[in-house]
């Protein structure tokens, strides 16, 4: 990296969530709690690179109220290391059917009031509806949750609505209910079974942010990686970060870490630029 290549979440651009624009390289916050299992850094350290990401031009963030054990919780670290929140900033949360209180309408209400308890606001920004039980999304109705979810945004307690680890019919499905803003399925350049998604989400103007970003390589995969990483002087998770967000303008990232050095790492692939024989390369 040059000097004139400073660290910072601005150098890949902006995208869009609704009404809201961020920088296209975010920061997910499930393993500042080692949620659901997995080494916790210290609280110290999780409010550190909260703040660290915001100074490096981080201003979207994804959390949940269920990102939570041993007594560490995402949304309170969220609140405790940037509350007054910075105007620009956008709080991404999300509720799952396999995790209680569940979509019911009774459930999703706990939900919201829950989130906007833990993190200290009067409106979410961003609410994902997350579908199935796993990564893998699973065919089924989304109308009954979707709907509920509408009517609590008609209220004035959430701002954009968005869906997750949903299959393309339950995005046909979704635009057919209400309006949305993002979706959220696993992605990264090994695992590309959403890429029909992509597609759809940039001919919409929806956001399109891949949880996995940088996991599941195959051998093969990681090879022409490292060649790639090579010629950039980069690592290959940097690479892996850098195709994603030349896969689509519609992408916006959230890789989470427990590192400090990590962290601008992550940040600094958005300044790493693939050429048109990386890009073949890798495939």
């Amino acid at each position: 990296m040059t000097e004139a290549q400073t660290i910072s979440a601005r150098a890949a651009g902006e995208g869009r969530l609704g009404s809201f624009r961020v920088n296209r390289v975010g920061f997910g916050t499930m393993k500042l709690t080692g949620w659901p299992e997995g080494k916790q850094p210290s609280r110290e350290t999780a409010i550190a690179l909260l703040r660290r990401a915001v100074e490096l031009g981080v201003n979207h963030f994804d959390t949940s109220q269920f990102y939570d054990r041993d007594g560490v919780n995402a949304n309170e670290l969220l609140h405790a290391a940037l509350h007054p929140y910075p105007e620009d900033l956008v709080l991404v949360t999300k509720f799952a059917g396999a995790i209680p209180p569940g979509l019911t309408p009774d459930g999703l209400r706990q939900s919201v009031e829950a989130n906007l308890r833990t993190l200290g606001v009067d409106r979410l920004d961003v609410v994902n509806l997350r579908m199935g039980e796993a990564v893998a999304p699973a065919e089924g109705s989304l109308a009954e949750p979707l709907t509920a979810l509408a009517k609590l945004q008609e209220e004035g307690l959430i701002t954009h609505l968005g869906i997750s680890n949903i299959t393309r019919a339950q995005f046909d499905q979704a635009r057919d209910l209400a309006p949305f803003v993002c979706v959220q399925n696993a992605y990264n350049v090994a695992m590309r079974d959403a890429d029909p998604l992509i597609d759809a989400c940039e001919e919409a103007g929806i956001a399109f942010v891949p949880f996995f970003p940088v996991g599941g390589f195959q051998p093969l995969l990681t090879e022409h990686l490292d060649t790639v990483a090579t010629r950039h002087g980069a690592s290959v998770q940097q690479i892996a970060l850098a195709w994603l967000l030349t896969r689509s303008p519609s992408i916006l990232l959230i890789p989470g870490t427990t590192d400090p050095a990590h962290l601008e790492q992550n940040i600094a692939a958005a300044n790493i630029r693939l050429t048109e024989e990386d890009l073949a390369l890798i495939g």
